[in-house]
C-alpha cells in the first residue's frame, strides 16, 4: 500500500515537472507526455485510496493523511474532467501542481490506520468530509488559475484576450462550487455535531475558521455578481483567500488544537 501511495507521488512529480517544461517550450509532445503520466498517477492514487478504504473498512478521511490524501484525489480528478471538457493546458498546469503539493503533505502526517472515534461513526461522515475534500480541491485549483491570470498579466497578455477571460470565468465557477460545497460541509457538520455533542455550534477553532472561509468567498461571489468585479482584482482575490484555505485546512489542526484535533 505504501508502494502505491509513494509512486503516486512520484509519478504526480514527473507529470508536473514534464507539463511545466512542455508549457514553457510549447511542446505537445511533452504536454502529451505529462497527461499521460498525470493519468497513470491518479490511477495509482485511486488504487491506494481504495485498498487503504477496504483495509480500514470505512471511508479512507478520518485523519490528516487520509483528509489530505483525499483533497489531493480530488484535485486530480478535478482537473482530468476539466481538461476533458475544456482541452485547455493552463487547468492541468494548475491542478497538477496542486494534487501533487498536497499529497506531497500528506506524506509527512502519520499513515497508520486507526479505529474512527465515536463521535465519527455517523451517517455524515461521508457527505461533511468527501464535500470539504472536493470544496478546497475546487479553491485551490481557483486560487492557481488566479495566479495564473496575473502571470499572463504580468507578460502583458502572452495569452489571448478570450484564453484570459476563460482562465478568469473558470476561477469563478470553481468558487462557486466550492462555496456550494463549503455551504454543506458547515450545515451537515452542524447537524452532526448537535447528534455528537448536543450543541449545534461550539465556536472550535476548525468550525471558527471554516465560517471565516466561507465569509471570504462570499465577499468574492457579491463583489463578482453585484459588483461585477472581474479580472485581475479578482485573481488577486482568489489567491489570497487560498492561504485561508489552507489554514483552515492544515494550520488550524497544529496551532489550534479543539474539538477536531482528531482529524490529525
Amino acid at each position: 500500500m505504501e508502494i502505491l501511495f509513494f509512486a503516486s507521488i512520484v509519478v504526480y512529480f514527473a507529470a508536473t515537472m514534464l507539463q511545466a517544461v512542455g508549457v514553457a517550450l510549447r511542446k505537445e509532445k511533452l504536454c502529451r507526455a505529462a497527461r499521460i503520466a498525470f493519468a497513470v498517477g491518479f490511477a495509482l492514487h485511486t488504487i491506494f485510496t481504495a485498498w487503504r478504504g477496504i483495509a480500514a473498512g470505512r471511508l479512507p478521511l478520518a485523519n490528516q493523511f487520509e483528509f489530505a490524501s483525499g483533497f489531493a484525489w480530488s484535485a486530480a480528478i478535478m482537473g482530468l474532467v476539466l481538461y476533458a471538457r475544456l482541452k485547455q493546458e493552463w487547468v492541468l498546469t494548475v491542478s497538477m501542481p496542486v494534487a501533487f503539493l498536497v499529497l506531497s503533505y500528506a506524506a509527512f502526517q502519520p499513515m497508520e490506520i486507526k479505529e474512527l472515534m465515536p463521535a465519527l461513526r455517523s451517517t455524515w461522515f461521508a457527505l461533511h468530509i468527501g464535500s470539504a475534500t472536493f470544496s478546497y480541491a475546487a479553491f485551490a485549483i481557483a486560487g492557481g488559475l488566479g495566479a495564473h491570470y496575473l502571470i499572463q498579466l504580468k507578460k502583458g497578455h502572452a495569452e489571448s484576450e478570450i484564453r484570459m477571460k476563460q482562465t478568469d470565468y473558470m476561477a469563478y465557477r470553481l468558487i462557486c462550487l466550492g462555496f456550494l460545497l463549503l455551504t454543506v460541509v458547515i450545515l451537515s457538520g452542524a447537524i452532526w455535531a448537535e447528534q455528537a455533542w448536543s450543541r449545534w455550534w461550539s465556536w472550535d477553532p476548525k468550525e471558527t475558521w471554516a465560517l471565516i472561509t466561507w465569509i471570504l468567498y462570499a465577499i468574492y461571489l457579491h463583489q463578482r455578481m453585484r459588483m461585477k468585479w472581474q479580472g485581475r482584482r479578482m485573481a488577486w482575490f482568489a489567491v489570497i483567500a487560498v492561504f485561508c484555505v489552507l489554514f483552515t485546512f492544515a494550520g488550524v489542526n497544529k496551532l489550534l488544537p479543539g474539538l477536531h484535533s482528531y482529524a490529525v
